[in-house]
């Protein structure tokens, strides 16, 4: 099977290092493992993401000397995929409607917390602390056919209980220098969101519909998505899509240790460039992988 590797950029700002350091490792491995490279756009956040800076996606990029297969998959012009593959866990009845605003969830997990600590997920956000998973099939269906915003979340433990232990194949390392076989843990993450009721799919849903339509077979990413993994695993056997092998890599963070953002603009691809910085100097900027 030949291998492919994907780069999956949201455009909601410009390049910066980081991303350098994702797409060049991803580019490089497809050429010396003879495999192919895709080039994705994560476009599904309307709100923030912008035609100006998909533009400079590929400007940059090409700066870099990436190349890429033509088309490029933009999650905007699949949303009718990813319907079809909430539909489908709705079908199986793993998926509750709940209708709290995200001000209500904050009251109700500083509510929590004045009893205790309160669990929150490997990102630090708190785990969902309300009640919709017990509610009726009838209070489903009102809160699906109010016309009031919802959230379509993910009952993980009735998941995992489908699905028995999971685990995923990891060439790289994790946060703690993890490697080789990994178990999943997807209930550190709680009742993940996997749709709402106006976008039919969220990032974790919308990778693994794409990871699966593209026959991607190594995903090579940021250890920050490490344990992202064990909510993708879930999803992939639910859905029957294939297990990629996965290699996460380093971060690449700024002189205070915190992980480059887009709104950083000092590290900038395009920034960098203006300052005379050649794709040379990019790759001794980023270092060794």
């Amino acid at each position: 099977m030949q291998p492919v590797f994907r780069f999956a950029p949201s455009p909601n700002g410009y390049l910066h290092l980081g991303h350098a350091l994702s797409a060049l490792l991803n580019h490089d491995m497809a050429r010396e493992m003879g495999g192919r490279f895709l080039l994705r756009i994560e476009d599904i956040d309307a709100a923030r993401c912008r035609p100006e800076y998909e533009a400079a996606i590929y400007e940059d990029l090409a700066w870099l000397g990436v190349e890429w297969e033509q088309p490029v998959r933009r999650q905007s012009g699949h949303l009718a995929d990813y319907a079809a593959a909430r539909d489908r866990l709705m079908a199986l009845g793993l998926l509750y409607p709940s209708a709290e605003s995200r001000a209500a969830i904050a009251q109700l997990v500083a509510a929590r917390e004045r009893e205790g600590p309160w669990p929150r997920d490997p990102d630090g956000a708190p785990l969902y602390p309300g009640f919709a998973k017990a509610s009726s099939a009838a209070e489903r269906a009102r809160i699906i056919g109010s016309g009031a915003p919802y959230a379509l979340r993910l009952d993980t433990r009735r998941a995992e209980e489908r699905t028995g232990p999971l685990a995923w194949e990891e060439c790289g390392h994790g946060p703690d220098g993890q490697t080789g076989t990994i178990a999943a843990a997807p209930q550190m993450w709680g009742d993940v969101v996997l749709a709402r009721k106006d976008v039919p799919t969220s990032y974790h849903l919308a990778v693994v519909v794409d990871d699966a339509a593209q026959g991607v077979t190594h995903v090579v990413r940021g250890c920050d998505l490490f344990w992202s993994t064990s909510v993708h695993r879930l999803l992939q056997t639910l859905l029957g899509c294939p297990a990629p092998l996965y290699r996460h890599h380093r971060l690449i963070r700024d002189a205070e240790g915190k992980k480059l953002s887009k709104s950083t603009g000092a590290t900038g691809l395009r920034a960098l460039r203006r300052q005379g910085v050649t794709p040379a100097d990019i790759r001794r900027l980023i270092g060794p992988p």
